[in-house]
């Protein structure tokens, strides 16, 4: 049991904390090379996944997703400081930091995907247990990458909106941002319960997102030779 567990721990974990800190390591790093450095002089371009993971974001808010069976999982983690006035060019340069999060996670997708081809050179139990870590670091990074594109702030797609929209657009969806998670949680877990209460499915936004996973999922299989 208790091998059983570890074994499970290992699979799930490892991509997990790999995915989300390469994902706001990117984010750190870019808005550094763009003119911003706070996030650099506070540590947080680092692959050290302490920095990074937030107990509520991270672990219980998707662990209370899989115990309620949404058919989408999301979390997120501490969000990576960034002074975007300190930017060389505010508006496009946000668009650019905000990008790098998810463009890292289709990376590591396809990293992932590439990577299957050893596993048949390994002995079976190292040939398993890579494996499943490969699937799972496949499946997570675009789950990542896909709930960050949802265009609320202050998720990575919201922060790309500001920047590209005109300002008269810009502004009222910026307001937004101090209610986003509160948006979040009632699109991905209020509107779902409520829906299964009254016997339809809420769960709209969840499938969307599920169906947009998948089919990139499919595109990445077939680019790497997987199909």
């Amino acid at each position: 049991m208790t091998a059983n567990v570890i074994y499970l721990a290992t699979i799930w974990a490892l991509p997990v904390i790999i995915a989300v800190t390469f994902h706001e390591a990117a984010h750190g790093f870019v808005a550094h090379l763009l003119g911003d450095d706070t996030a650099w002089r506070l540590g947080r371009v680092s692959f050290n996944p302490l920095k990074h993971i937030d107990p509520v974001g991270t672990i219980l808010l998707p662990g209370m997703l899989l115990l309620i069976g949404s058919p989408f999982l999301f979390g997120y983690a501490k969000p990576v400081p960034v002074n975007f006035r300190a930017l060389r060019n505010p508006r496009r340069d946000m668009v650019l930091v905000a990008f790098a999060g998810p463009a890292i996670n289709i990376t590591l997708a396809i990293v992932a995907a590439l990577a299957f081809h050893i596993v048949g050179y390994l002995p079976p139990g190292g040939a398993q247990w890579l494996a499943a870590n490969l699937r799972n670091a496949l499946l997570i990074n675009v789950v990542l990458a896909v709930f960050n594109m949802f265009p609320v702030p202050p998720l990575d797609g919201g922060r790309i909106l500001l920047g590209v929209l005109p300002r008269a657009l810009a502004t009222p969806l910026a307001r937004l941002e101090p209610y986003g998670i509160v948006i979040l949680i009632a699109f991905f877990i209020v509107l779902p319960l409520l829906g299964r209460q009254l016997g339809i499915d809420l769960s709209f936004v969840s499938h969307v997102l599920a169906v947009s996973t998948g089919a990139i999922i499919d595109v990445i299989v077939q680019f790497t030779g997987n199909s």
